[in-house]
């Protein structure tokens, strides 16, 4: 997955609307993560935590600073390009599962390797691994609307990792959850950081969650007020 800085903002703005009614809800932000990291970013809601997720994961375009991925200044790609960078790179984790609901769980995971153009063969070999890894096989060919809540979200992760994405981007994965069930998505994601080498943001009110992970970043009104290091997984 390589080493050094793999995100790092400058600045970043986003606002929405013009003039009079322009809302500013990233005011100047700016942060370094680094490879390997597992990271929550917290704050109140209407923070802008989710803005920036979906900055640093090239879903949404900013009106001013800088943003690099893994090296490239993602303002200076293309749409094709991005499509193609989020693909190869990026995971998404949302707190509400948007597994597709026509499709099975096998054929939920496999979606981002067919969309690569990856063979059939790999595709179901690698979604079929991550059911057994997750104690899901038996639900292989079960549909969304046939799932529990926590075993969506299973399915939801390992659609996310089947790529082995070098990020990956959750946000309020376990806010759908109850508590044993956003205990064990958190363990799942953590194991994935140590045994995986990936780089893991995670946006939560959890204060539980934030305090697993290795660094909590603090976003208040558009703005970082605070970074600070746990010293753990």
């Amino acid at each position: 997955m390589g080493t050094g800085v793999i995100i790092k903002a400058e600045g970043l703005e986003k606002i929405y609307g013009n003039g009079r009614s322009a809302l500013r809800v990233l005011k100047g932000v700016s942060l370094e993560i680094m490879a390997g990291e597992v990271i929550s970013i917290v704050g109140p809601s209407g923070a802008g935590k989710s803005t920036l997720l979906n900055l640093i994961g090239c879903i949404d375009s900013f009106q001013n600073g800088r943003l690099a991925v893994m090296g490239k200044d993602v303002s200076e790609l293309s749409v094709e390009d991005l499509s193609g960078f989020r693909n190869r790179h990026i995971g998404f984790i949302f707190q509400s599962h948007n597994l597709l609901p026509e499709f099975t769980a096998i054929e939920n995971i496999m979606i981002p390797l067919m969309i690569s153009r990856r063979g059939k063969k790999e595709a179901r070999d690698r979604a079929h691994a991550l059911l057994e890894r997750f104690g899901m096989t038996d639900r292989a060919h079960h549909k969304p609307a046939e799932l529990s809540g926590g075993e969506c979200q299973r399915v939801a992760v390992a659609r996310a990792i089947v790529g082995r994405p070098d990020i990956i981007l959750a946000d309020e994965p376990t806010g759908n959850l109850d508590r044993a069930n956003s205990g064990m998505l958190t363990d799942l994601l953590l194991e994935l950081g140590r045994q995986e080498g990936a780089t893991i943001v995670i946006v939560t009110h959890d204060r539980e969650i934030a305090e697993r992970t290795v660094k909590t970043i603090t976003l208040i009104d558009g703005t970082i007020h605070d970074s600070s290091l746990q010293g753990k997984h």
